[in-house]
């Protein structure tokens, strides 16, 4: 594998994290992305903390969404990011998902707008650029991100979309820098994925060459096969719960989704899961992650390589991380 990156979430302290981060860099890994999904852990300090005692290694939120913070805050952030790794930081940006959202009261209407709308003035802000923009969703005049220290020329920080439904992924061929291709599912899920970055590139006078397309791919890493697949079916088994885009993109039935649904609560305790995770067959978490031993799960990244996967973030589910790492090290 030409590329690998890692990902975490929420499984680990920070610090333990950070350790992580210095390993997977010292081992050829390209980036790490930090997780912002549930009310857990947000993705911005984590990304500053990995920043601050790594040298090479990119840094990527896998994904914040565009609703909880203004535009003038999201590109301040990202441009404090950049100060920090300077041209080592990735905005991944996504469009959130309910019921999250509309408990904490927010309502995310026309999706779509709402997206190319952040991104149209994120990248005017982050280009260094003074910005009147009046749009459905963001409203500003004349405003500029206000560098005091630090460099005053535009910022590379290219914005990658968390794109799981057909329209957002066809508009991400179109305004994305990349796509970040969704985890638990399977690799033939990207055929289509691919299809509709293609038809959005068309759009904008580019080609799916021009769209990085990383992926984040659940990754078990055991010498003990069984044990990988348990280790992954924990987390899993939560994701088909309470995650209805990532549910129907994995291709799981109906009926076993209906099931886990009616045994989880929100927040899910660890009892919950483990009862409801009887009814998530093996093959099922074979077939939408990389879990088993090192051969096994290299073979199945490559099979997510081999249907567009430019880069996997590969998220370790196994409690022994570095396995995992030296099982894809690129030094």
């Amino acid at each position: 594998m030409a590329r690998v990156a890692l990902y975490l979430q929420d499984k680990h302290e920070i610090r333990e994290g950070m350790g992580y981060a210095q390993y997977a860099e010292q081992r050829g890994f390209e980036a790490v992305w930090q997780a912002e999904s549930r009310l857990v852990r947000d993705a911005i300090v984590p990304m500053a903390a990995f920043a601050a005692v790594t040298d090479k290694l990119k840094i990527g939120s896998g994904v914040i969404n565009n609703w909880t913070r203004n535009i003038g805050l999201l590109a301040a952030t990202f441009l404090t990011l950049d100060d920090l790794a300077p041209n080592r930081i990735i905005c991944g940006i996504g469009a959130w998902w309910d019921p999250l959202a509309k408990n904490v009261g927010i309502e995310r209407k026309k999706p779509l707008l709402a997206m190319r709308e952040t991104i149209t003035v994120m990248k005017k802000l982050l280009n260094m650029e003074r910005v009147t923009f009046h749009g459905e969703f963001h409203h500003v005049d004349g405003i500029e991100l206000d560098v005091v220290h630090g460099r005053r020329e535009p910022r590379n920080v290219p914005i990658y979309i968390g794109a799981t439904g057909d329209a957002m992924m066809e508009m991400t061929g179109e305004i994305g820098d990349g796509c970040v291709l969704n985890y638990c599912v399977p690799p033939e899920y990207n055929i289509k994925a691919l299809d509709l970055l293609e038809r959005g590139a068309k759009k904008a006078g580019r080609s799916i060459d021009d769209i990085d397309r990383p992926q984040l791919v659940v990754c078990s890493v055991d010498h003990d096969h069984k044990k990988a697949v348990q280790a992954a079916k924990e987390l899993l088994t939560q994701y088909l719960a309470q995650q209805p885009h990532i549910a129907k993109a994995s291709g799981t039935p109906e009926e076993t989704v209906k099931k886990i649904q009616s045994i989880l609560g929100w927040p899910a305790t660890k009892e919950q899961i483990h009862e409801a995770m009887q009814y998530v067959p093996d093959d099922l978490i074979e077939r939408i992650s990389a879990s088993g031993t090192p051969d096994e799960v290299r073979k199945k990244v490559r099979e997510y390589e081999a249907n567009g996967c430019t880069c996997p973030i590969l998220y370790p589910m196994a409690d022994d991380v570095k396995l995992m790492i030296d099982t894809f090290a690129q030094a």
